[in-house]
């Protein structure tokens, strides 16, 4: 112990007397990318910086370790600034600034910088999060998803699990985005036909930004429906090799970056889980294991040409708990879970090439996931007691090419897109039918669909810059059918107006229609008899029209508070035939969706109001207060609009915390979830002897979908980061506790066999078909510590 303490006092002696901290980038413009000489760097609140030289770089020198605001100015452009700049002593802190010239001006001033950047093609529901936000929120793990449920209109679950929910829509309606390069899913362990999962695949230590987008989506990022995120990710560090290691709560890994060759850098990163010997630990009944990989090869071959190639990839293993201590709740989730892999990756480059008015993008990627999963009755292995057999196989080819034109205020964006697609399914499945006989799922597919697409989008300011519009319009269509060879169904058409009263007021809207393919596990199922049933069902694109508008007040010291209400209403809704159910109240559970015959005649809406009140980091605070009212509802069995599962009504998130002097920081994160409705249980179906005996739990009885609500929930996490900054290393130790009053939050009530002394199911005695059934409470919810280490070297 006393070496202990002698380690930190050493430590923080070194940390107080060290000043070797730098800070160094290029400037250039955003149009062409041509370096921006003699433009003035200065870090926020001082009067330390710099100014960039002729080629534009510039380098702040002997800063203290820590966290630094970073704005750059220069005379006839938009000003930028760079909050939360983390600077080490033993590496760079590395900045690229691209200035949007700003016509208006005429080069005669400095335009003021904005602490939060507004697009002009969505000025209205885009938000940024930063990597620190990222890294220091409380409960999350360093986890991207759970770091945007502190953000308006996401809905958090109580559950093991990442799915981003947004603005009453389904967890398969968002895309994602890495440097450009589409990625199909952001989770391990994710569900096929969904996107969510319980852990993040992407490594923070990639990250420099994300923006998120929960309307008002640009006429390039087509095929979603809710939301879009782009990961704008780091530029390896180009002086020397370094990297980190990390140790947290879920896992381990380690990160390396550094040059290659001039011009030329790289970053990787490896990660393996130990997740299945803390679930081991809690008692849980599975067991999972994720190992994945990441890259980015940076090659700045020019000023007007560079390349990024980018690399995810992930293998998860799930497998079950059979341990012999295992209550009846966690026996009953055994009995029912099927053991599940999974392997996936996405490769892309990106290549960019900057001329005098604009650049053009091509980037050509390919994806591919490979899930399998399987049960046998009593996790007996003999082919008399398999109940499923499941594998299938989605691979993408994509190509997408993009030119931007910027001159005299304007912003023109137009492009193409193609891709190439196959599936492939093997599905044996035994299932529970309407009337309570059992049946087969027995069939194996394989289709390919090549996909186009054609975009455009223009933007101008007017009236001195204070009015902003956008006006955009995308196709999409593909080969799977002739009703979705129609290109002309999916005009999509979009518009944007912002109208600023002031430096600090403005007013912002935005109305568009959208569209989304169906998931693969429905455009690929096929009827025992061999047929693609959907597409004989004429399979139609998803719709969705948005209208959104709200108010925003931004200070110069970066507080910002919204208020938007918006409206959605859905169009062309898978709904699965054999569970009268809509598609869109699914996904969020393990598994796989939308593997069924559907029609495309379901409709949908939600509607709400989000209030953001967000102070960026200033004399050591930062925080978020979040609250959304929100209906979401779906078209049921008859025709009627009812609750989806996604009805939360009220969410209520703050996430704020507090630097104090000698590297501590406190960060507290408290969220509220109104009710969620859930589909009672068919307990006459489910408790017929073959029923329960292949599905060992209760069936949901759709005729009362979403009918009954849980009570409201809310959680507090908590967490604790102590920074020590060496000459040639830094070390970041943190406290994470989730749920630190453990809330036990209300779950559906489960139901169990009723059984005698020796442990046999009791038979209902007034019917020999039929077991008798216990119903139990179902709650979650514990606290849940945890320590983690990070080391930069």
């Amino acid at each position: 112990m006393k070496a202990l303490w002698t380690f930190l006092l050493t430590a923080i002696t070194a940390t107080t007397l060290a000043q070797t901290g730098l800070i160094q980038g290029r400037i250039s413009d955003a149009a062409n990318n041509e370096p921006i000489p003699f433009a003035n760097v200065i870090i926020v609140g001082t009067t330390t910086g710099a100014s960039s030289d002729l080629d534009g770089n510039f380098k702040i020198e002997n800063l203290t370790p820590g966290l630094y605001n970073v704005e750059v100015s220069y005379l006839g452009y938009k000003s930028q600034i760079e909050y939360e700049v983390q600077v080490f002593n033993n590496k760079p802190a590395l900045l690229d600034f691209k200035l949007e010239a700003d016509s208006k001006t005429l080069d005669a001033v400095v335009v003021k910088a904005k602490p939060f950047e507004k697009k002009e093609e969505s000025p209205v529901s885009m938000r940024t999060i930063g990597v620190n936000e990222i890294e220091r929120n409380p409960g999350g793990n360093r986890d991207i998803s759970k770091a945007l449920q502190s953000l308006p209109g996401v809905a958090s679950s109580v559950a093991f699990r990442n799915d981003l929910i947004i603005r009453g829509g389904a967890p398969n309606e968002n895309r994602f985005y890495l440097d450009g390069v589409e990625i199909p899913n952001i989770n391990h362990f994710a569900t096929q036909g969904s996107s969510g999962g319980p852990n993040g695949l992407i490594n923070v230590n990639f990250i420099r930004e994300v923006e998120f987008f929960s309307g008002a989506f640009p006429a390039n990022r087509g095929n979603t429906l809710s939301s879009v995120l782009n990961f704008k990710m780091k530029d390896p560090r180009k002086d020397r090799i370094g990297g980190n290691f990390t140790l947290g709560s879920s896992d381990a890994g380690i990160t390396i970056e550094g040059p290659i060759a001039p011009g030329h850098s790289f970053m990787f990163s490896y990660r393996r889980s130990y997740l299945q010997f803390l679930f081991q630990l809690l008692g849980l009944p599975f067991l999972p294991t994720y190992d994945d990989f990441q890259l980015k090869y940076k090659a700045r071959i020019n000023d007007k040409n560079e390349l990024t190639v980018i690399g995810l990839g992930a293998i998860d293993q799930f497998k079950l708990n059979l341990d012999d201590d295992l209550d009846e709740e966690q026996q009953r989730i055994v009995d029912v879970l099927p053991v599940n892999n999974q392997w996936n990756y996405a490769l892309g480059v990106n290549w960019k090439n900057y001329r005098e008015t604009g650049y053009s993008e091509l980037v050509v990627s390919r994806n591919m996931l490979n899930n399998d999963a399987f049960k046998y009755a009593d996790n007996i292995e003999a082919d008399t007691n398999l109940i499923l057999d499941y594998n299938s196989q989605e691979i993408e080819n994509k190509l997408r090419f993009e030119n931007n034109w910027i001159k005299n205020g304007w912003k023109i964006n137009y492009g193409v897109g193609y891709e190439f697609a196959r599936y492939t399914n093997s599905t044996f499945s035994k299932i529970t039918l309407p009337d309570g006989s059992i049946g087969e799922i027995d069939f194996s597919s394989a289709v390919d669909i090549h996909k186009w697409a054609a975009f455009g989008q223009v933007s101008k300011s007017f009236v001195s810059g204070r009015l902003l519009l956008s006006l955009g319009a995308r196709v999409d269509g593909n080969s799977y059918s002739k009703q979705m060879a129609k290109t002309y169904e999916t005009f999509s058409p979009r518009f944007s107006l912002s109208y600023s009263f002031d430096d600090n007021f403005s007013l912002n809207a935005n109305v568009g229609r959208y569209f989304q393919l169906p998931p693969y596990t429905t455009l690929g199922f096929r009827n025992n008899a061999g047929t693609l049933v959907n597409r004989e069902n004429g399979l139609k694109y998803i719709a969705s029209n948005h209208a959104v508008a709200g108010v925003e007040y931004v200070n110069q010291i970066g507080l910002k508070v919204s208020v938007e209400g918006f409206f959605k209403l859905w169009e062309n809704y898978p709904f699965l035939i054999r569970d009268s159910i809509s598609l869109a109240n699914l996904g969020a559970d393990f598994g796989v969706i939308g593997n069924d015959e559907v029609t495309s005649d379901n409709m949908g809406r939600a509607y709400g109001v989000e209030l953001l009140v967000q102070q960026k980091l200033w004399k050591g605070f930062y925080g978020i207060l979040a609250y959304t009212f929100v209906r979401s509802e779906f078209e049921d069995y008859k025709g009627d609009f009812v609750p989806s599962a996604w009805d939360a009504q009220h969410l209520i998130s703050f996430t704020g915390g507090y630097k104090f002097k000698r590297n501590w920081e406190l960060g507290l994160r408290w969220r509220f979830t109104g009710g969620s409705p859930y589909t009672p249980a068919d307990v006459e179906t489910s408790s017929l002897i073959p029923v329960w005996n292949l599905n060992r739990g209760a069936i949901p009885d759709y005729t009362q979908l979403n009918s009954q609500r849980l009570e409201p929930a809310h959680f507090l996490d908590m967490r604790v980061d102590k920074k020590w900054f060496f000459k040639k290393w830094a070390l970041n130790i943190y406290l994470d506790v989730q749920n630190v009053y453990a809330w036990r939050a209300e779950q559906p009530p489960g139901y169990i066999l009723q059984t005698d002394n020796n442990g046999n199911a009791v038979i209902d005695p007034n019917d020999p078909n039929r077991y008798l059934l216990n119903q139990i409470q179902n709650t979650t919810g514990t606290v849940l510590p945890s320590f983690g280490i990070v080391i930069e070297i």
